[in-house]
């Protein structure tokens, strides 16, 4: 059967008359991936700039991932989790063994063992943030304040779909079409440290927050802001959430986005980059988190499977390769020289020399929203996949191991893009 819309004179593309109404009236079909490159059903190649939306970290056609996928595919597949196996293990002891830490500091296993004292696994963002917020209700309510049943988060914010997840998401089309929304949800602005401390009240049973906003528009945490964040909810006991989803493992050139700023989470939430494209996610919780659960509190029937949990640990492995993440932000430095060089050649488009973000998640803020579709179209027309963020941000999320010559040649493809528009 073919799977092409004949009206539209590229095999690569396929009316969605099969999927719900909420995508794209037609939709690419990609084929295959190597490294930062993609080949859609027609034979054409894109240069990638998305990565997924931030998940294909090692980028494409991996032998090595693969090999580990199907060998563990070969022995045991899924077991639920009334059972657990070696590869979640493995991978949970991975994660539990880090922390937050100097910029400049090395990984390496057991450094400052009990940061992190256990890893619930499951499937997406959406699940690592629903867990979150289910464990600070739990923390409060076993600590004998069930009174505390509020969250705190914040304008611009995204934490998924999911009805708890975007109970906490502040920008209105996401909860416009399913409201009324789970109860309890409070929103301060984000980086406003007068609007914190009004809202921050102990009726909040916990905090959820993004270092760097990503669907709110490439917005990055203040320093001043993370550590009052710490010490209110030091002080409160409230727990403090860190959504990196999209900011963590490696993204913002650290581990976490949280140690570049300073933030100190009781709980850091991760899935896109952490199984090489395959569904987990993981909520990793504090030593004085866990005391308050019990069995039965929260279960995944496939989270942290035996599939997914081997591909984990090669990520990981990867990503904390030494000298990985001070590559990626060398290469992030060129980056953001290139986007603030276009910003500067298109003042029309851009606002001039503003280029938001950090590592490998990066936008520039256009000066007429209207103007983002065309510009996400025209570079696709040319062969190179971005992104939109918010309402008036182009983003860009590379594969980390993108080089020089890719940026350089997606900045070629953008200006002739730019160059394009009346």
């Amino acid at each position: 059967m073919k799977h092409t819309d004949q009206n539209s004179g590229n095999g690569g593309y396929t009316r969605s008359h099969r999927m719900p109404r909420q995508y794209a009236d037609s939709l690419l079909i990609m084929a295959e991936g190597s490294e930062v490159r993609l080949k859609d059903a027609g034979g054409r190649e894109y240069l990638d700039f998305a990565s997924g939306i931030a998940v294909n970290a090692l980028g494409y056609g991996r032998k090595e991932l693969a090999e580990i996928m199907a060998a563990q595919a070969e022995k045991l597949i899924h077991i639920s989790n009334l059972f657990t196996t070696a590869p979640a293990l493995e991978l949970a002891e991975k994660l539990c063994s880090s922390s937050p830490r100097p910029e400049d500091q090395p990984w390496k296993a057991g450094m400052n063992p009990g940061y992190f004292n256990a890893v619930h696994f499951g499937n997406s963002g959406t699940e690592a943030n629903e867990a979150a917020l289910k464990y600070a209700r739990a923390y409060q309510i076993r600590s004998g304040r069930k009174r505390r049943n509020k969250f705190l988060a914040f304008s611009n914010s995204f934490h998924g779909r999911t009805m708890g997840a975007l109970s906490v998401t502040s920008t209105e089309k996401y909860r416009k079409p399913f409201s009324p929304l789970v109860p309890g949800a409070v929103f301060a602005e984000y980086n406003n440290l007068k609007d914190l401390r009004r809202k921050l009240k102990s009726s909040i049973a916990g905090v959820i927050v993004e270092v760097i906003q990503g669907e709110g528009g490439i917005i990055s945490m203040d320093r001043e802001f993370a550590a009052e964040l710490n010490r209110i909810c030091r002080e409160k006991d409230i727990i403090l959430i860190a959504d990196e989803v999209q900011t963590g493992l490696g993204r913002t050139g650290t581990l976490f986005a949280s140690e570049a700023v300073g933030l100190e989470p009781d709980i850091i939430t991760l899935s896109k980059p952490l199984a090489g494209g395959l569904p987990l996610s993981a909520t990793l919780i504090t030593e004085h988190v866990n005391d308050r659960l019990h069995p039965g509190d929260h279960a995944s029937t496939f989270g942290g499977g035996p599939v997914t949990t081997a591909a984990g640990s090669f990520i990981w492995d990867e990503i904390n390769r030494p000298g990985f993440l001070s590559s990626v932000r060398t290469i992030s430095d060129f980056l953001e020289e290139r986007l603030e060089a276009v910003s500067h050649a298109f003042p029309g488009v851009f606002r001039e020399g503003e280029v938001r973000g950090r590592g490998m998640l990066r936008g520039l803020v256009v000066r007429d929203p209207e103007v983002l579709p065309r510009i996400l179209s025209g570079a696709m027309e040319q062969g190179l996949l971005l992104l939109r963020a918010g309402t008036d941000v182009l983003r860009f999320a590379p594969p980390l191991i993108i080089k020089k010559d890719d940026i350089n040649e997606m900045e070629r493809k953008l200006r002739t893009v730019l160059g394009s528009l009346k």
